[in-house]
């Protein structure tokens, strides 16, 4: 789906103008934004057909995933940006092109992002921020605001961890969480590489206004990169309490079942030597010996094997 909102030269909004009509109004139109929502073969041929779009930056668009980078054509800045999906933390793409005139989003998958950003300019009142490049830091600055909840999230994720008593569940949750972090960072830094970018570019910021809004989000990226590293540094230090304790633990029952054994070491010497051969033995001619000791084994291993794990020694 194509659609476009333009705002015209007495500062009125003209929402779901088609392309041959903006073509048509040039003259009346101030700027305009072009968003290629989940578009099929025949409206992508349009960002080469109608906007005239170099033919990489068309094949970047359609083929996901690229890394995120910025691409200076004649007349337009090319974008490539990433965010994640706050449930399922998977990395998608949003593609803008942006001119002095004009702004055009493509995205393959629905965007929270730039629904939003829809919104609060097709239902606004025209301001005089607002431009192409007032739309591009909307969507940069909301998708950068979204990945705070991710790490809250893992924040929250990792407080309950502390209550959680079985080793394996632990470990198993705590690498779970490492690896989102490691997956999370490995989306911020090149979004920070292109935010710091477009500050060191004299194509793209113009004014102290712009800058001071691109300075913000970079802010809002150092900020994130900072709660990922000191997340990542609480997840290595509950690793390292739990396994000291268990290894502490481990070595209380290895202290324990020593002095046990310690204690039965010279009774198992002595009929070790000598046997239980002596004549005046009364149980050997008890017609229920030897099954009563076989219970007797049997009752006393499943003694030990309980009074094991009331202590907590078989977890």
């Amino acid at each position: 789906m194509i659609r476009t909102t333009a705002v015209l030269e007495d500062n009125t909004i003209a929402n779901g103008l088609s392309l041959e009509e903006l073509k048509a109004k040039e003259n009346e139109i101030r700027w305009f934004w072009t968003d290629f929502n989940l578009p099929d073969e025949k409206e992508i041929a349009e960002l080469e057909r109608f906007f005239g779009f170099h033919p990489l930056a068309v094949e970047d668009c359609v083929n996901r995933l690229q890394r995120p980078k910025i691409d200076y054509y004649e007349g337009y800045a090319f974008f490539v940006l990433h965010y994640l999906h706050t449930e399922k933390i998977q990395k998608k793409e949003i593609n803008i092109f942006l001119a002095d005139r004009y702004i055009v989003t493509f995205h393959s998958e629905k965007s929270d992002q730039v629904e939003r950003a829809w919104k609060e300019i097709t239902m606004g009142t025209v301001t005089k921020r607002w431009g192409p490049f007032y739309v591009f830091y909307l969507i940069l600055d909301k998708t950068v605001d979204d990945f705070f909840p991710i790490l809250y999230d893992l924040e929250d994720r990792i407080n309950v961890l502390d209550e959680q008593r079985n080793m394996e569940t632990l470990f198993e949750q705590l690498f779970q969480i490492r690896r989102q972090l490691l997956y999370l960072r490995h989306t911020i830094h090149p979004m920070q590489e292109i935010v710091m970018e477009i500050l060191d570019s004299e194509h793209l910021i113009r004014h102290k206004t712009d800058r001071a809004y691109i300075k913000d989000i970079y802010d809002h990226l150092l900020k994130i990169s900072e709660m990922i590293e000191s997340t990542r540094e609480i997840t290595a230090d509950i690793r390292e309490n739990h396994l000291s304790i268990n290894t502490h633990r481990t070595n209380r029952i290895i202290q324990v079942l020593t002095v046990i054994t310690t204690i039965f070491m010279p009774l198992t010497l002595i009929t070790g030597i000598y046997g239980m051969n002596f004549s005046n033995m009364p149980e050997l001619k008890w017609k229920y010996g030897y099954f009563a000791v076989l219970i007797f084994m049997a009752l006393l291993g499943t003694g030990l094997y309980q009074w094991f794990k009331r202590n907590g020694w078989l977890k």
